[in-house]
C-alpha cells in the first residue's frame, strides 16, 4: 500500500507490559507517536481504574500551575517558549516536582496575601488622607454657616453651631467614602431613612484608586453628615454600612485633624516603601517560575498523558495487557522504543507484540509531507476514507488548485496570491516558530502550499485568458489584419469578418488574441468559448472520478463490481456527456471562419438526439441550416449513444442484486433483512488462524468498499435503487454544475474589469502632469486596496468554496465512501503544541 495512494496497511496486536516497565514504555510510545491505543475498561467507572491516584496528583500539580501562569500573565510577562521537549519524568521524580510546586505555590499565595492586605491598608490611609483634605477644606470655608445651612436644610432650628462649640453631646458627624456611582442611591436612601432631619454633603475625589484584589480602578466620593441624637447616628451608620461605604474617625478641632494628617502621611510614606520590596520579591518568584514554566507544564502534561493511556490497559499479576493499532512498517520502530523503555526501567522481562485477528475495521493513516497535509486535510473534511480505498488528495493536489484557476483566471491576480503563498513557504520555519494565536492567521499559514499553488495555476489560466489585471497583454501581435472598406470607417460599429480579416492558418501563440479587448462583441465570444470549456473539463473530471473505481474493485477482490458497476456508469456518463464534449470539439475543428454560417447548434442537436429527429442534408432545400446532419453517420451513432447509456440502467439497477442474491444460495447462508453480524464478531467458519491482510482485505471489504456486514436481500435492492437513482439524475446536475467554472470566471473578469474603468482609469483622465499625479497616487491606493479586498479576498473565498464543492460533491461522490476513521495514535505533539494550561479541556 502506497502511503498517499492507499492509505498505511494497519496492524492490530496485543501487547503484553510488565508492571515496571509500563510507564517508560508507553513514555517511548508517546514520543514516538504511531500507536493508537484501544480502551479495555470503557465498563469501568473513571474513579476506580488503576491509575486514577496519580491522575489526580496530576491534576493538583495542574491547579499549581495554572495559578502560577494566571499570576505571570497579570503582570504582563510573557512565558518564553524555548521549543524544549523535555522527556516525561520517571514517577519517583513526581515526588519532587509536587516538593516544589507546593513550595513555589505555598510562597506566591503567602506574598500575594500579604501584598493585599499591604495594598489594602494603602487604600484605606490614601482615602483617609483625601478625607482629611477635604473635611479641613469643608470646614475651613462653610465652618460659620453650617448651623444655618443644618436649619434651612432640615427645618429643625439648632441651638449651638457646630464649629466653636464645646462638644454637644446631641450632635456630632459622620466623614467617610463611598463609591461614585452609589451616590445618588445613598442620598435617597439617606433622607428615606432619616426623613431628612441630617444635613449631608458630598464631593468627588478626583484621585482614582485601585483595588488591592482586583486591580480595577475605584472612582470614590466623599460624604459628611450631621446629625443629632442617637438614634440618627445608629440610623446613618446603618446606612452607610448598607451602601458599602466606609467611616472614617475625623477629630472636631482642627489641631487633632492635622496632627492626624501628619501621622496619616508618616504611615503611607512607611507603607510605600514595603509595597516595593514586596512587589519586588513577587517579582522575582515569578520570574523564577516563569524560566521553568513551560518546561514544568510539559513534564506534568506527559506525566498525565502516560497514565491516562495506562488507565485503558487491562491489570493481570504483574503485567498490563494493551491492544493497539498500528502502521505495519512501523513495528521496528516501536519495537526499539520499547526496548529503550526497558532498559531505562531496568526490565528483565521483554514486551511482547502478539497480532490478532479482528472483524473490526482498521483505522486510515497516511504518512503525508507538508506540501499535501494541506490537501489531505480538504479531502478528509469531507469524510475519513474508508480503510484501503482510494485516496483522492494525490489527485487533489493538481485538480483543486486547476478548477480555483479556471474561475480565477487573472495573472496579475494570481502573481500576488502566489507571491504570497511562497512568502509563508519561505517564511514556514520562522512564522511556525512563533505559535500565532489567531485563527484567521493559522487558517493561511496553515494553507500555504495550497494558495500558492492556486496562485500559480492562476497565472496560467490568467494567460490562457490574456487577463493581466483585467488588461489583455499583446506580446506576439494580433492575428487579426482589419480589411475595412472606406464607407465603413464613419459607422461607430465596425465589424470584422473573420474570412478576410483573420490568418487562420496559425493563431495567437498563447491564449486568447488580445483584439477581443476592444471588441463590442468580447462578452459573447468568452460566454461561448468558457461555457464549451466549463462543460469539458466537467465531464472530463467526472469521468476520471468513475475509473478511479477500478483501483478500489481489483484492491477488495470485487471483480464483478467492475462489470456491474464501472463499465454501466462509465458508459452511461460517456454516451451522454462524454459525446456532447466530443461534439464540441469537433465543431472546433471541423468549422471555421469559411464554414462559419453553416455551423450546427450544438444544443438542438443534443435534444434532437433524444427525439430522434433528423434531417438529412442530402435531402435538405437550405444546405445551411443548423439542424441538419453535420457529419456522416450522425443517427446512427446518437442511436448508439442513447441505446447504450439507457442500457446501462438496468444493468445498474437489476444484475448487482441478482447476483447477491444467488451468490447467497450458492453460499446456502439463510439470508433475512436482520441476519447482519454483531459488530467485531467473527464468523465460527472463519476462526482458524488467518493472515490479518485477508481478514482486512477479503472477508472484510466484500460491501461496498469495506462493508462490515452482510446485508439482506431486501437491503441490497433497496440500496442498489438509490444508487442507481442518485448517480443516473447526480449525472445530470453535476455536470450542470460545472457550469459554476463559466459563470465565476465571466464575474471575476467583469468585476474586474470594472474596477478598472470606475475607479483606476478616472485618474489616468484627469489632465495636468503635475496635478494628476499625486491624484493617481491616491487612486492607485485605493484601487490596490479594492483588488486586493474585493477581488482578491472576497472572489478568491467565493472561488475556493466553489471548487470545494466541486471536489466533494462532484468529483468524490463517483468513488469515494469516505467511512472510515482517523488514526489518532498516542502522541505528545499536542502536549508541544498548546498554548497554556488553558488549552487543556
Amino acid at each position: 500500500m502506497g502511503s498517499l495512494f492507499r492509505t498505511e496497511e494497519m496492524r492490530f496486536c496485543q501487547m503484553f507490559v510488565q508492571t515496571e516497565a509500563a510507564y517508560h514504555c508507553i513514555s517511548e510510545l508517546g514520543e514516538l507517536g504511531l500507536v493508537q491505543f484501544k480502551d479495555l475498561n470503557t465498563n469501568v467507572n473513571s474513579f476506580q481504574r488503576t491509575f486514577v491516584n496519580e491522575i489526580r496528583r496530576c491534576e493538583e500539580m495542574e491547579r499549581k500551575l495554572r495559578y502560577t501562569e494566571k499570576e505571570i500573565l497579570k503582570e504582563g510577562m510573557k512565558i518564553p517558549d524555548n521549543r524544549e521537549d523535555p522527556k516525561a519524568p520517571a514517577p519517583k521524580e513526581m515526588n519532587d516536582l509536587e516538593v516544589e510546586f507546593e513550595k513555589m505555590d505555598t510562597e506566591l499565595r503567602q506574598v500575594n496575601t500579604n501584598n493585599e492586605a499591604l495594598k489594602q491598608n494603602f487604600l484605606e490611609l490614601t482615602e483617609l488622607r483625601e478625607v482629611l483634605n477635604k473635611t479641613q477644606d469643608y470646614f475651613r470655608m462653610y465652618g460659620s454657616d453650617i448651623q444655618h445651612m443644618m436649619e434651612e436644610e432640615t427645618g429643625v432650628p439648632h441651638e449651638e453651631a457646630i464649629i466653636g462649640r464645646q462638644q454637644q453631646a446631641a450632635l456630632g458627624f459622620f466623614v467617610g467614602t463611598v463609591l461614585r456611582e452609589k451616590v445618588p442611591v445613598f442620598e435617597r436612601v439617606m433622607k428615606f431613612i432619616t426623613h431628612s432631619t441630617v444635613f449631608m454633603r458630598t464631593e468627588e475625589i478626583e484621585r482614582t484608586f485601585k483595588d488591592p484584589i482586583t486591580g480595577d480602578d475605584l472612582h470614590k466620593s466623599m460624604f459628611i453628615v450631621f446629625y443629632q441624637g442617637d438614634q440618627l447616628r445608629n440610623k446613618v451608620k446603618k446606612v452607610c454600612e448598607g451602601m458599602r461605604g466606609t467611616i472614617y474617625p475625623v477629630p472636631d478641632s482642627p489641631q487633632e485633624r492635622n496632627t492626624m494628617l501628619q501621622g496619616v502621611n508618616t504611615r503611607i510614606s512607611d507603607l510605600e516603601n514595603v509595597l516595593t520590596q514586596s512587589n519586588e520579591h513577587r517579582q522575582r518568584v515569578l520570574r523564577n517560575a516563569q524560566k521553568e514554566l513551560r518546561s514544568w507544564t510539559i513534564k506534568v502534561e506527559k506525566i498525565k498523558a502516560i497514565y491516562h493511556t495506562l488507565n485503558m490497559f487491562k491489570v493481570h499479576q504483574n503485567s498490563l495487557h494493551a491492544e493497539c493499532w498500528f502502521p505495519a512498517k512501523a513495528i521496528d520502530d516501536i519495537r526499539r522504543a520499547l526496548n529503550t523503555g526497558e532498559k531505562v526501567s531496568n526490565s528483565t522481562i521483554p514486551t511482547v507484540i502478539q497480532p490478532m485477528h479482528t472483524n473490526e475495521s482498521p483505522p486510515s493513516y497516511y504518512n503525508c509531507n507538508r506540501f499535501v497535509k494541506g490537501f489531505q486535510n480538504i479531502v478528509d473534511a469531507y469524510g475519513m476514507s474508508t480503510y484501503g480505498e482510494v485516496n483522492p488528495a494525490p489527485y487533489t493536489c493538481i485538480t483543486f488548485p486547476f478548477l480555483f484557476a479556471v474561475m480565477f483566471g487573472d495573472a496579475g491576480h494570481g502573481l500576488i496570491m502566489f507571491l504570497f503563498g511562497l512568502f509563508l513557504v519561505i517564511k514556514e520555519k520562522s512564522i511556525g516558530s512563533k505559535r500565532i494565536a489567531n485563527e484567521i492567521a493559522n487558517t493561511f499559514f496553515g494553507g500555504r502550499y495550497i494558495i500558492m499553488m492556486m496562485g500559480a495555476f492562476s497565472i496560467y489560466t490568467g494567460i490562457i485568458y490574456n487577463d493581466f489585471f483585467s488588461k489583455s497583454v499583446n506580446i506576439f501581435g494580433s492575428q487579426w489584419h482589419p480589411v475595412i472598406k472606406q464607407e465603413e470607417w464613419e459607422s461607430d460599429d465596425i465589424q470584422l469578418n473573420p474570412v478576410t480579416s483573420h490568418y487562420n492558418v496559425t493563431a495567437y501563440p498563447i491564449g486568447i488574441d488580445p483584439i477581443w479587448q476592444a471588441a463590442m462583441n468580447k462578452i459573447l465570444f468568452l460566454n461561448s468559448l468558457k461555457m464549451k470549456m466549463a462543460i469539458i473539463l466537467g465531464v472530463i473530471h467526472m469521468l476520471f472520478g468513475i475509473c478511479l473505481q477500478i483501483f478500489n474493485h481489483v484492491h477488495f477482490k470485487n471483480y464483478i463490481d467492475i462489470f456491474i458497476r464501472f463499465i454501466p456508469e462509465f458508459l452511461f456518463l460517456g454516451c451522454l456527456f462524454g459525446y456532447l464534449v466530443a461534439t464540441v470539439i469537433y465543431k472546433w475543428l471541423m468549422f471555421d471562419g469559411t464554414k462559419s454560417h453553416c455551423a450546427p447548434a450544438l444544443l438542438i442537436h443534443y435534444i434532437n438526439m433524444f427525439m430522434f429527429k433528423y434531417t438529412n442534408p442530402d435531402t435538405a432545400i437550405e444546405k445551411c441550416d443548423p439542424d441538419l446532419m453535420y457529419y456522416k453517420g450522425q443517427d446512427g451513432v446518437q442511436y448508439a449513444m442513447f441505446f447504450i447509456a439507457i442500457f446501462s440502467v438496468p444493468v445498474l439497477l437489476i444484475v448487482k442484486p441478482v447476483y447477491v442474491i444467488c451468490k447467497n444460495k450458492r453460499k446456502g447462508h439463510d439470508f433475512s433483512d436482520h441476519a447482519a453480524l454483531i459488530s467485531h464478531e467473527i464468523p465460527p467458519a472463519n476462526e482458524e488462524a488467518k493472515p490479518p491482510a485477508a481478514i482486512e482485505e477479503g472477508e472484510e471489504h466484500k460491501g461496498e468498499h469495506g462493508g462490515h456486514e452482510e446485508h439482506g436481500t431486501g437491503e441490497v435492492i433497496i440500496h442498489q435503487a438509490i444508487h442507481t437513482i442518485e448517480f443516473c439524475l447526480g449525472c445530470i446536475s453535476h455536470t450542470a454544475s460545472y457550469l459554476r467554472l463559466w459563470a465565476l470566471s465571466l464575474a471575476h473578469a467583469q468585476l474586474s474589469e470594472v474596477l478598472w474603468s470606475m475607479v483606476l482609469r478616472l485618474s489616468l483622465k484627469m489632465a495636468g502632469r503635475y496635478v494628476g499625479s499625486p491624484i493617481i497616487f491616491v487612486i492607485f491606493f485605493i484601487w490596490a486596496n479594492l483588488t486586493v479586498a474585493i477581488l482578491l479576498l472576497m472572489e478568491g473565498l467565493s472561488a475556493f468554496l466553489h471548487t470545494l464543492r466541486l471536489h466533494w460533491v462532484e468529483f468524490n461522490s463517483k468513488f469515494y465512501m469516505g467511512e472510515g476513521y482517523a488514526f489518532t495514535p498516542f502522541n505528545f505533539k499536542h502536549i508541544l503544541n498548546m498554548q497554556s494550561l488553558e488549552d487543556i479541556s
